[in-house]
């Protein structure tokens, strides 16, 4: 359908802009490798099929619509950013009193559904990702192709194609800077970086007006 095809052209550049789940996407296929980033995908796709579940009930408008509810994701959401981002610091700070900084690269293990976990809760607390589907999707609802909860349905799973294309390739190029091999030292001060990138997210996000 043509409707769907504009609507998924535009969902793409939307999820492609770079953002907290995309930045983890990247992290953990860099220390993952591409399974696992792709495991942690799949958590940010269940988090956003609840949320378009959410708006397809009804339920989506009234949560926009609170100031209270908003508030109170919008700091679940900053409180989470600043734990992972801080954990992450420490953990290189850590790594950088015991380990030589031209050691091999070895990298930890993380469970693939604790990285799963990790994605869903930062999507499920970001205030944007609810403006998504409460304000993006809608405007491409269409009286003329059904009801407005079936579009929704609709709408929303080409938008999780969508996130599925973006975090795919985030979670590839992770993976391919991984292939490299590079040094402990390389893979520390990338690890700072990213633990930096979060905080100023969160930090960006305590002090937007949403």
């Amino acid at each position: 359908m043509t409707w769907a095809a504009v609507f998924f052209g535009a969902a793409v550049l939307v999820a492609f802009t770079p953002g907290a789940n995309n930045l983890l996407g990247m992290h953990n296929g860099m220390t993952q490798g591409a399974w696992k980033g792709l495991a942690g995908l799949l958590g940010r796709l269940a988090a956003f099929s609840v949320l378009i579940a959410a708006v397809a009930a009804g339920l989506g408008q009234l949560l926009a619509a609170s100031e209270l509810a908003l508030t109170v994701i919008k700091w679940a959401g900053v409180a989470y950013l600043v734990w992972i981002g801080g954990r992450l610091l420490w953990s290189t700070f850590g790594a950088g009193r015991t380990v030589p900084a031209q050691a091999p690269r070895g990298t930890e293990s993380v469970p693939a559904l604790r990285i799963a976990r990790k994605e869903f809760v930062v999507a499920i607390t970001n205030p944007k990702a609810i403006l998504i589907f409460t304000a993006f999707v809608p405007q491409f609802i269409d009286a003329a192709h059904g009801s407005f909860p079936s579009q929704i349905a609709i709408l929303g799973a080409v938008y999780l194609l969508a996130e599925f294309v973006a975090g795919a390739t985030y979670v590839g190029a992770g993976a391919l800077v991984k292939s490299l091999r590079l040094s402990r030292r390389v893979t520390r001060n990338v690890d700072r970086g990213t633990g930096v990138v979060l905080l100023g997210m969160a930090g960006a996000l305590a002090t937007s007006g949403s």
